[in-house]
């Protein structure tokens, strides 16, 4: 067993994105591929209007793939592809962008709290033209494993250590995304292979991890390792555990457009000028 541990806490950058959304970058302010395939980790938490009123009006992506994963309020988003709805409270959209899409997301509501975070996860050189697609589940699509100890985890990607598996599937990076509320006290071991790339942001409360405290508001990036044990130092944890396969290939980027080379970057941006996509 290869125990995996804390490497490294990052702290969101404020920024201001769209039509001026204010959220806390993470992942993805530098543009550097440190953690991939995760390339954008954004988190938004706002009650106040004019922080998320403007939204991100249409706007086009290329070669990865969209998480949007709504924790409070409403967003509704539309494509050139004839494809809308609106996600709220535990709703999940994973869109692969592929060889090209145009969208929008933009907030349902008018006031109140509007609270989610934004993944972008890098796609395979081979499967970046592919046809963009959703997967798109409402909360109680998902699925929840209950413990007698009061633990919940909702499963968005991929299985827990119990065996309990997530609707999403065929993502070549082999996502893990859950939901965990942590009882006070209480441990939780989760194997991650050791191939992935793991991180942990802390919603609400403490959670240690390997004599490593993490509170509430940071991103926690994790060693490599086969298993992962969790505790929690408050009543009221709750935490995002992400992880996913390293694709350990070049990576060009420009924006929305993310590709292997700097020829498929031009040819983005020429296809998108060109009403390609």
């Amino acid at each position: 067993m290869s125990l995996i541990e804390v490497k490294q806490i990052l702290d969101g950058k404020l920024v201001r994105e769209g039509a001026g959304v204010k959220l806390h970058r993470y992942i993805g302010a530098d543009r550097s591929n440190d953690f991939e395939p995760v390339l954008l980790f954004d988190f938004f938490d706002s009650s106040e209007p004019m922080d998320y009123m403007g939204g991100f009006p249409s706007h086009p992506h290329r070669g990865f793939e969209t998480i949007t994963y709504m924790l409070d309020g409403k967003m509704m988003h539309q494509d050139n592809q004839g494809h809308q709805g609106v996600i709220g409270p535990g709703d999940v959209q994973w869109m692969t962008a592929g060889r090209g899409v145009i969208h929008s997301e933009m907030p349902a509501q008018l006031n109140g709290n509007l609270k989610g975070l934004q993944l972008w996860l890098n796609l395979p050189a081979d499967a970046k033209m592919t046809s963009p697609h959703y997967q798109e589940f409402a909360a109680e699509k998902l699925p929840v494993e209950y413990h007698d100890s009061g633990l919940e985890i909702k499963v968005i990607a991929g299985t827990t250590a119990r065996g309990l598996s997530s609707p999403i599937h065929g993502i070549a990076t082999e996502p893990l995304f859950l939901d965990i509320k942590l009882p006070l006290s209480q441990q939780l071991q989760q194997p991650i292979a050791e191939t992935h790339q793991a991180m942990i942001f802390v919603l609400s409360g403490m959670l240690l991890i390997h004599n490593q405290t993490i509170p509430a508001g940071q991103l926690a990036i994790l060693t490599a390792g086969d298993t992962l044990t969790m505790e929690a130092l408050s009543s009221n944890t709750h935490f995002l555990l992400i992880a996913a396969k390293k694709l350990h290939e070049p990576i060009a980027r420009l924006g929305p457009f993310v590709m292997s080379t700097q020829a498929e970057i031009f040819q983005a941006v020429d296809d998108f000028r060109n009403n390609r996509f």
